[in-house]
C-alpha cells in the first residue's frame, strides 16, 4: 500500500517538510529510491516562475560529485511540481549530534573538508546552497553528502517571490548579508554556513543562544556582535573565525578552507586522508535509518492488457491400483507385479539374418 504516485514514482513514506514542500521515500518502476520533493503550489502560482524553476531544474542536472545528492528527475510544469533526488541513507549531521553528541576534531574537521568538495561542485554550477545547515547533510555509507542544494535559491531569484529584505535560509545559520535581505550573494554565503554547521558538529550549540527569530537576527546582523565559539578547539577557531567574518569579502575562498581543514584532520588524527575517510563512515553512519523498498514494490508489475489467463493445472498422474492377488500366485510373483521386469529382447531377426549369411557360403 503507497500513499499514491506523482511522476511514476510510487510514494511510500513521509521523510519530512520544509519551506518547499512535503518530501517522500519513494519508488520507480525500477525500484531504484529517491527523496521526492512536492513543491508547495503557491510557491509556483506566480506567472513565468514555473518557467524559472525548470531553469533552476536544468541548472541542478549540471551538479554532480560523490558529496551531493544528485537529481534523479523532475517536473516543473506537473501539478503539483516535483523534484526527485537520490536518496542517501543515514542520519543527518543534527540527528547525530543530537544522539551521540559532538565529533571529535579530526572527524569533524574531516567531514568540514569532504563538504568543502560538495560546495564547490554546486558552485561550479552558478548555484549557491543558501541553506547550508546540520540538518541539510546526510552521513550516508560514503561519508557525508549535501542535500537540498540550490532549492532555496528558486524561491529567492524573482522580486515576485523574494524581493530585497526578504529572508531566504534558517536563521540560525544565515550570513549577515542574508539577514539583511541583500539579493546578490556570493559564494561567501555559503563559506559562512559550513563555519557554522562545524561549530555545531564540534561543540552541540550554536553559533547565537537559542532565541526568538527576530532577536536572532538583529545579533547576527549587529557587526560587534560576535559568534559564539566557546568549545571549538584551538586547532581550528582561527579559521572557523574568519570564516564567520561579518564582511563577505573577509571570508576565505573555498579551497582555502578544504586545504585548511585536511591539515588539521590529518595533523590531529594522526592517520592518512583514506583512513580518516574511513572512520567518518564508521563513526557516523547510521545502518539502521536505512529505508528499504517494500517487498510489494520489488517486483514489476504486470501490465492487465498484456496479462494471460492461467491455465488449469494439468492433473498429477495417479497410480493405478495393484491387481489383487489369488492364492495361487506365489511370492516370486508378488516381487514381479511389485517391481516389473521388462520383457525378453526378441532376437529372431538376430537368427535369421544368420542363417541367410550361411546358406549363402559355399558348402564343404
Amino acid at each position: 500500500m503507497t500513499l499514491g504516485s506523482i511522476g511514476g514514482f510510487e510514494l511510500v513514506k513521509p521523510l519530512g517538510s520544509g519551506g518547499m514542500g512535503e518530501v517522500y521515500f519513494a519508488v520507480s518502476p525500477t525500484a531504484d529510491r529517491v527523496a521526492l520533493k512536492v513543491i508547495r503550489k503557491h510557491l509556483v502560482e506566480a506567472p513565468t516562475v514555473r518557467e524559472r524553476f525548470a531553469a533552476e531544474v536544468d541548472s541542478l542536472r549540471l551538479v554532480f560529485g560523490s558529496r551531493v545528492a544528485r537529481l534523479e528527475d523532475a517536473d516543473p510544469y506537473a501539478d503539483p511540481a516535483w523534484l526527485a533526488v537520490e536518496y542517501v541513507p543515514g542520519a543527518t549531521l543534527r540527528q547525530h549530534v543530537d544522539a551521540q553528541g559532538p565529533l571529535s576534531l579530526p572527524l569533524a574537521a574531516m567531514v568540514g573538508a569532504m563538504l568543502a568538495d560538495g560546495l564547490a561542485k554546486v558552485h561550479q554550477a552558478k548555484l549557491l546552497h543558501r541553506d547550508l545547515k546540520p540538518q541539510n547533510i546526510i552521513l550516508g555509507p560514503d561519508g557525508p553528502k549535501l542535500i537540498d542544494f540550490g532549492l532555496a535559491v528558486l524561491i529567492g531569484r524573482d522580486g515576485q517571490l523574494t524581493a530585497d529584505g526578504d529572508l531566504v535560509g534558517t536563521p540560525a545559520y544565515m550570513a549577515p548579508e542574508q539577514v539583511k535581505g541583500e539579493f546578490s550573494l556570493t559564494a561567501a554565503v555559503d563559506i559562512y554556513g559550513l563555519a557554522a554547521t562545524l561549530v555545531f558538529a564540534l561543540t552541540g550549540h550554536g553559533l547565537y543562544p537559542s532565541t526568538n527569530s527576530w532577536h536572532l537576527l538583529l545579533r547576527i546582523s549587529e557587526p560587534d556582535d560576535l559568534p559564539d565559539l566557546t568549545g571549538v578547539p584551538a586547532e581550528l577557531a582561527p579559521l572557523l573565525g574568519t570564516m564567520l567574518a561579518h564582511d563577505p569579502s573577509a571570508r576565505p575562498r573555498l579551497d582555502t578552507v578544504r586545504a585548511r581543514l585536511l591539515e588539521v584532520a590529518v595533523a590531529a588524527g594522526g592517520r592518512g586522508v583514506v583512513e580518516l575517510r574511513g572512520k567518518v563512515i564508521e563513526l557516523t553512519y547510521d545502518e539502521d535509518s536505512e529505508l528499504l523498498v517494500p517487498p510489494s514494490l520489488s517486483d514489476p508489475r504486470q501490465d492487465p492488457e498484456t496479462a494471460t489467463v492461467d491455465e488449469p493445472p494439468e492433473p498429477e498422474p495417479t497410480t493405478p491400483e495393484p491387481e489383487p492377488t489369488t492364492p495361487e500366485t506365489d511370492q516370486s510373483d508378488q516381487t514381479t507385479s511389485a517391481h516389473p521386469v521388462p520383457p525378453p529382447t526378441d532376437l529372431t531377426w538376430l537368427i535369421e539374418k544368420l542363417r541367410h549369411q550361411y546358406a549363402r557360403r559355399n558348402t564343404l
